[in-house]
């Protein structure tokens, strides 16, 4: 078959199977005209997931009969003002987004500018143009697609459901949202319930609109990112370490205003929270990169989803540190999603009528002043037996200092099950895992150490001789002058057995056979020694885990009031280094709703 020139049409089809992926491709890119038409209130309303109807409503600038006239034409664009692609500062630029949907759907534009007396309207129906004629309008611009991708029965059967249709316009609308706080947004539309975010401004505008779009929650258990490093801006919110997800679906990332997917920052939040979040828990994080557009392409992907940063370890490292700070500023800081948690594990007693206190009523007096009462027995008043609190489980201290009730975590009144410190403040009472507690506050000490020097160790007056297989021995030795850093000190004993001669000192008389022991099974995992300095934070994490105060140890109520002085002055003290809170703080008025006094 010979090569032939394809006409305009199959063109137009082919570059739409680019742009226009689903109906959410056509409502990203049609607001994204909008915003860079400077509107202050955009409208989007959809009916049929999108298939049926997409309306856009903005009230831009404009545009003019000859603007009206190239804009459907491909690769027509007022967005580039000279022919570089090295200065991009609006969302669009290829100039091909309207002649693809009219290619494959019926698209109509409405539009009017401040001076115009009257608007005017063009119609594409599947490649075909007519028009424009006058309409009459506000200042602006309404655009509306119909049966998208009816004359395309091909690629019309791969779209999803309307609901799952609905539910991509919402999300890219929202991140249009979240990426513009000064534009005043409303969805609506018969497949959908209506959202309506207003535009906000001032300080706290990415806050506000953050709120609007995820949710007050959101806002309330997070800290707030405001960084520059190396020509990089970051800014926005990142979750608690305890406020996390099941999926990555709550990350959202922009660039220069621009919502996008790239790998440099997903790996920079993974990075961020490795010490704080479990494996398979996402943190939510809303992230604003600022960068110069001479140091980022967008034009690499059909869709604008994607960008390349020329710098990206930049990126990366300044992201990594803006995080890292703010975390550290929060403290001791956990999430109220905890407490809430707790709260819902709380269900009142249901006695049955049967079950009620039984008591005997005393019979009447004689009516000549004698009484006939007779003595009820010592159990007449007895209510019915609670299993469970026949024998003591919390063991209470004499009463502390009234000086401790200033402090944040309070002061330490009971402790329960020989694990959990039971504490108050002035606000409530909070539950605080003592060994979780411990091992992040060595873990730190630890990191701390280990950045100014190898860490101090203590000699054994006996070196502990611990019995392992010869392949754990020989990966211990190999390792052992690189766990000098951490204060351990390990020579080979025979075949089968290594001698431990020195521990850090951070870890006291803790279970150093188990700790060896931990070591070992993390060499074999890793496959490589060289992999012992890589893995500086695994490493000390074992150690610290082994080194903290155990469960079921108890507490000199002393003990435990150090405990939580420590605690307050740690960073990332609200979450052990698994990701789990290490403590849950339940305020007054969370205890009277346990009882309906807030009723």
């Amino acid at each position: 078959m010979p090569i032939r020139q394809l006409p305009e049409d199959l063109i137009n089809r082919i570059a739409a199977g680019e742009v226009v992926e689903r109906p959410a491709s056509v409502v990203k890119e049609l607001v994204e005209n909008a915003i860079d038409a400077g509107a202050s209130r955009i409208v989007v309303t959809t009916a049929a997931g999108g298939k049926g109807l997409i309306r856009i409503e903005d009230d831009g600038h404009g545009m003019d009969r000859a603007d009206l006239v190239l804009s459907v034409e491909r690769h027509a664009t007022s967005k580039l003002s000279e022919d570089e692609l090295d200065d991009i500062r609006t969302l669009g630029f290829r100039g091909e987004a309207l002649a693809s949907i009219g290619s494959v759907a019926e698209l109509s534009i409405a539009s009017r500018t401040a001076q115009a007396d009257s608007g005017l309207r063009l119609e594409v129906r599947n490649g075909v143009r007519s028009g424009p004629v006058p309409q009459a309008m506000n200042r602006g611009t309404i655009v509306e697609v119909k049966n998208l991708f009816a004359k395309v029965p091909a690629r019309l059967k791969f779209l999803k459901s309307d609901r799952a249709e609905a539910g991509a316009i919402t999300d890219v609308v929202k991140r249009l949202a979240m990426a513009n706080p000064a534009v005043h947004f409303v969805l609506n539309g018969s497949d959908r319930t209506a959202s309506n975010w207003p535009a906000v401004s001032g300080a706290g505008a990415l806050q506000a609109r953050l709120g609007q779009v995820i949710g007050d929650d959101f806002a309330r258990n997070a800290v707030t990112l405001a960084t520059s490093r190396h020509g990089v801006v970051v800014a926005g919110l990142a979750g608690l370490p305890t406020y996390t997800r099941a999926n990555s679906l709550s990350q959202f990332y922009f660039v220069n205003g621009r919502s996008v997917r790239d790998k440099v920052l997903v790996g920079a939040i993974r990075a961020a929270y490795a010490d704080y979040t479990f494996r398979d828990r996402f943190p939510v994080v809303a992230l604003y990169i600022a960068v110069d557009p001479g140091e980022v392409d967008v034009n690499v992907h059909p869709a604008k989803a994607e960008l390349r940063f020329r710098d990206a370890g930049a990126v990366r490292s300044a992201v990594i540190r803006a995080i890292g700070e703010a975390l550290t500023a929060a403290g001791f800081k956990a999430s109220a999603t905890v407490a809430e948690d707790v709260l819902g594990a709380f269900t009142a007693p249901a006695y049955e009528s049967a079950e009620a206190p039984a008591f005997r009523a005393p019979e009447q007096a004689s009516a000549w002043g004698g009484s006939s009462m007779r003595a009820a027995p010592d159990n007449a008043w007895a209510s019915p037996r609670l299993d469970g609190f026949t024998e003591p489980s919390a063991r209470v201290e004499a009463e502390p200092s009234p000086a401790f009730a200033e402090y944040p975590l309070g002061t330490a009144r009971a402790q329960l099950f020989d694990n959990f410190i039971i504490a108050q403040n002035g606000e409530g009472l909070l539950l605080v895992d003592q060994h979780a507690a411990h091992e992040r506050l060595v873990y730190e000490r630890f990191k701390a150490q280990l950045a100014s020097g190898p860490v101090p160790s203590q000699a054994q007056l006996i070196p502990l001789v611990i019995e392992l297989p010869e392949e754990d021995c020989a990966r211990l030795e190999e390792a052992a002058p690189e766990l000098e850093r951490f204060g351990l000190y390990l020579e080979r004993f025979g075949p089968r057995a290594i001698a431990v001669r020195e521990t850090p000192a951070l870890l006291g008389n803790s279970d150093i056979d188990g700790l060896v022991r931990d070591v070992a099974d993390g060499l074999a995992e890793w496959d490589s020694i060289a992999a012992v300095s890589d893995r500086m934070e695994a490493i000390i994490a074992r150690m610290a885990c082994h080194g903290s105060v155990r469960s079921g140890r108890r507490l000199r109520v002393d003990e435990m009031n150090a405990l939580l002085r420590d605690m307050e002055t740690t960073p990332h003290s609200g979450q052990c280094i698994h990701g789990r809170p290490t403590y849950v703080e339940l305020k007054q008025k969370d205890i009277e709703r346990l009882f309906g006094r807030s009723r």
